[in-house]
């Protein structure tokens, strides 16, 4: 219902036509935003990352061993993030021609399509090598589709939230992370353990996939009910969060977008490392259950999100450089036992699990976004998606590949030299970035 507002003599009813009657968006109300549109997005992309360590390799690779099966299934995991740039870029042109809710719309059926498209597809043993073709196929589209979901709202979160709370804002997004990988990984432990093996893999690995799909049209729903309306459609337009041209971008702040996504680097590449690869080694190399190994990584993730929410007081009090820069050095702490204790059998490999998780939560609660304000007003849009698109592409895609890969030819000291590396990385491009601050 509507109140009438009636004028009486001496009495306004309504403001002058020069005062602005536009209600102010909340920093609250984006970040709800913010987590509903993260967390789909992490839901789809644990569904298929655990299903790349536990499903795929015997559904189509059967004509391998299972330590090939598995380095193609996870070779097929990374085309996401190698399409994703190219997804970004094209779906900025369309939202530069068309708008932004038609992006939206159009990123988020292409990735709802090729969902579904994995759930239904026959394995290697009904349609033989198009079986891998089209997986193939469908993991491009994902990850072009995901390229495409970049709705501005976490820079719009950046820039509204009050200068001294920062932190704890830009930790609220990254909670889709944990979120989706708990639902995620209790769909997956709970039809392990109630289905029989050939059941599992026959049909029962399709569910999660189904639930992606329908996730994924809530969330559409969700999102653009927010980003269409008057409200954030005015605040996005007064801080120019629209599209720029790609070349334009990379000829005025480049080495901006190098140096945000190897500023990322120590907590991407620590992603797959506590999530994604161990259950690709547990199921290769050890005797521990596939689905109490899943309940301890849900518990890693519940300790990630308590991390993240204590990311945001302490990037608060000292700084988020200072904090990403802090745990970039216990990451390379981490990473001299990591190798010792994934290989002292059950114990040692959870505790590596809630070890690694917390630190995860800890650095990737402040990971995204931590050199955005270089970009300035009009590049910040494009600059922060492509920084993003550019740090999983570098410090995530490939970890699941190189870590089973080297540590099975080569052994596990190999892990602890990718999660060292990446904290290098880091500790190098904050420092870059610091300098360059001091000259500007």
């Amino acid at each position: 219902m509507h109140a009438e507002n009636h004028a009486t003599p001496g009495h306004m009813s309504t403001p002058p036509p020069n005062a602005d009657t536009h209600s102010e968006v909340a920093p609250g109300e984006i970040a709800v935003g913010v987590v509903i549109g993260r967390a789909s997005e992490y839901f789809d992309f644990f569904v298929y990352g655990i299903a790349s360590a536990l499903v795929f390799p015997s559904v189509f690779f059967p004509f391998l061993g299972k330590l090939e099966g598995t380095l193609w299934s996870f070779a097929i995991f990374a085309l996401a993030f190698i399409a994703r740039p190219f997804g970004t870029v094209l779906f900025m042109w369309i939202q530069s021609r068309w708008e932004r809710s038609t992006k939206l719309t159009a990123a988020l059926f292409l990735l709802g399509t090729c969902t579904a498209g994995i759930a239904f597809l026959p394995g290697y043993n009904t349609i033989g090598a198009l079986s891998i073709v089209l997986l193939s196929l469908f993991r491009v589209g994902q990850g072009i589709a995901l390229g495409g979901s970049w709705d501005g709202l976490p820079s719009l979160l950046a820039l509204n939230a009050p200068k001294h709370r920062r932190g704890w804002y830009a930790m609220l997004g990254q909670l889709g992370a944990p979120a989706g990988f708990i639902i995620a990984a209790g769909l997956f432990a709970f039809l392990n353990s109630s289905l029989s093996k050939e059941d599992f893999l026959d049909w029962g690995w399709r569910y999660p996939f189904f639930a992606a799909f329908a996730i994924n049209v809530v969330a559409l729903f969700a999102r653009l009910r927010l980003v269409v309306t008057h409200e954030y459609e005015r605040e996005l337009g007064q801080h120019d969060l629209e599209p720029t041209p790609v070349l334009e971008l990379f000829a005025a702040k480049g080495r901006h977008v190098v140096i945000g996504a190897f500023a990322a680097l120590a907590s991407y590449a620590l992603f797959h490392i506590v999530t994604i690869f161990p259950l690709s080694w547990i199921l290769l190399y050890s005797n521990q259950s596939v689905s109490e190994f899943l309940g301890v990584q849900i518990i890693g993730a519940l300790l990630a999100a308590g991390a993240m929410v204590v990311s945001g007081v302490i990037a608060d009090r000292f700084g988020r450089p200072r904090t990403l820069g802090a745990l970039a050095a216990a990451i390379a702490m981490f990473s001299g036992f990591a190798p010792t204790l994934l290989g002292s059998g059950t114990l040692g490999q959870d505790v590596f699990i809630l070890i690694g998780f917390v630190l995860l939560g800890l650095s990737y609660g402040q990971a995204a976004g931590s050199v955005t304000a270089n970009f300035g007003a009009r590049y910040r849009y494009t600059g922060a998606a492509l920084t993003s698109d550019l740090a999983w592409l570098i410090g995530a895609a490939f970890a699941p590949l190189v870590a089973l890969g080297l540590c099975a030819h080569f052994g596990l000291a190999f892990v602890g030299a990718y999660l060292l590396s990446g904290a290098i990385c880091t500790l190098a491009a904050l420092g870059v970035n610091r300098v360059l601050k001091l000259k500007s």
